[in-house]
C-alpha cells in the first residue's frame, strides 16, 4: 500500500492526541490502584499492632491496658489513626485495634471505612 505524499503530515499529531485523551484516565487507574494498596497495607497493620499489643498486655506488670495500647500505637507508622481495646477474656487478653483508612497518604483525610485486627495470648502470672 502506497502512502500518498502529505498524509504523514496530516497524522502526526493523533498519538499525541490519543494520549492525551487517556492521560487522565491512566492516572484516575493508577490513584485506584494505590487506594487499594493502602487498604490492604491497613488490614496488614492492624493485625500486626493487635498482635504486640495482645503479647504486651499479656506480659505487663500492673496497667495491662495502658501497655497494651502503647504496643499497638508503636507499630504503627507516623500519620495512621487507630482505636485500641484490650479486654480479657477468661485467661486471654485480646486486642483490638480499628484503624482509619486514609485517603491516599496518610495523614491527610480518611475514607469512611475502618479496618479491624483482633489477636490474643495467654495471661502468664
Amino acid at each position: 500500500m502506497r502512502v500518498r505524499p502529505g498524509e504523514r503530515e496530516r497524522d502526526r499529531g493523533a498519538v499525541f492526541v490519543e494520549f492525551a485523551g487517556l492521560f487522565p484516565l491512566i492516572l484516575v487507574m493508577m490513584a485506584a490502584i494505590w487506594q487499594c494498596i493502602l487498604i490492604g497495607y491497613a488490614f496488614s497493620l492492624a493485625g500486626n499492632a493487635a498482635d504486640e499489643g495482645a503479647r504486651a498486655a499479656a506480659g505487663a506488670d500492673g496497667d495491662e491496658a495502658a501497655a497494651c495500647e502503647a504496643a499497638a500505637l508503636e507499630h504503627l507508622p507516623g500519620g495512621w489513626s487507630a482505636e485500641v481495646s484490650c479486654p480479657l477474656e477468661g485467661n486471654v487478653r485480646k486486642a483490638h485495634v480499628d484503624i482509619e483508612v486514609p485517603v491516599m497518604f496518610p495523614g491527610a483525610f480518611n475514607l469512611p471505612l475502618t479496618v479491624s485486627g483482633t489477636a490474643g495470648a495467654a495471661e502468664e502470672d
